[in-house]
């Protein structure tokens, strides 16, 4: 690297909402997050921390906010990419994202999520109109993230071994309940994960599972389970703003994660704030 050149700091994960034009209903018993955030209110936080870019998240699965954050992102340039939402048992997954692509933004396309954490039906992703959207991503040539709960990480160990054609990425590094040291079931989840190569993890939201009072130290075990099973060049930061104001905020969040890695070289580093993130999505700005 150049003596001048910095390496770049993406952030993977955040999310925006505007609640004069959609409502949030999940935020209804959070006050914290019961209002909108917008790109401005962000800036701040990304400029503190020199994040040079970032992966702008859906929220919701309706069909409108996709378009909504590729318009966005087409005229912000701190974000450097998105993940939207298609119905993934629709008929025509592939025209869906065709039509994406064709819009304002649609470059900016980099990877599609459900919220399969808010699925009743545990067999969700091996349903097999499910794991035929799930083609559809693959063959489109986007990432799929999966936001799932620690309980569902047996269906996501089958699917990302069913579909070794699709590049996946855990979101909040599967949600395991933090309570003391890691849970058998997880620790073997993601044992299991990272020993097929088609599959990311993001360090992220982390801080919202987490007991009131939270230090470095109760997110440690958690931490050194992806650190050791994974390694760094499978896992990528990702603030969660701006859920991670219900855990002490962006600053919380980053500072934290930085800690978390402390242990590691200044490579492995680089890796998580920046270069896993823009390898796995293709970012391109």
């Amino acid at each position: 690297m150049p003596p001048n050149e910095s390496p770049m700091r993406i952030d993977a994960h955040h999310h925006l909402w505007d609640l004069t034009v959609r409502d949030q209903p999940w935020t209804a018993d959070l006050p914290v997050l019961r209002r909108s955030f917008s790109v401005d209110d962000l800036r701040p936080s990304l400029a503190a921390h020199s994040i040079d870019g970032t992966v702008l998240v859906q929220t919701i699965c309706v069909k409108e906010e996709t378009p909504e954050m590729l318009a966005l992102a087409a005229r912000e340039p701190a974000i450097r990419g998105v993940v939207g939402w298609v119905d993934l048992t629709a008929p025509d997954v592939a025209g869906e994202l065709a039509g994406l692509r064709s819009l304002p933004g649609g470059e900016l396309l980099v990877g599609i999520r459900h919220q399969v954490q808010e699925e009743p039906d545990p067999a969700f992703l091996r349903r097999a109109d499910v794991r035929r959207g799930l083609g559809a991503i693959a063959e489109a040539g986007l990432v799929y993230d999966l936001v799932v709960r620690s309980h569902q990480l047996p269906a996501v160990v089958d699917t990302v071994r069913a579909l070794p054609e699709l590049a996946f990425v855990l979101d909040h590094a599967g949600k395991p309940v933090i309570a003391g040291l890691p849970a058998p079931d997880w620790l073997a989840s993601i044992h299991d994960l990272a020993a097929l190569e088609n599959i990311t993890v993001k360090l992220s939201g982390l801080t919202t599972e987490a007991p009131p009072g939270w230090t470095a130290q109760t997110l440690a075990p958690y931490a050194d389970a992806l650190f050791t099973s994974f390694g760094a060049e499978r896992i990528m930061f990702g603030s969660d703003w701006p859920v991670c104001l219900l855990a002490g905020g962006y600053d919380a969040a980053i500072t934290v994660t930085e800690a978390l890695a402390d242990q590691l070289s200044s490579d492995e580093r680089r890796l998580i704030f920046g270069e896993v993130a823009a390898s796995s999505y293709g970012l391109t700005r």
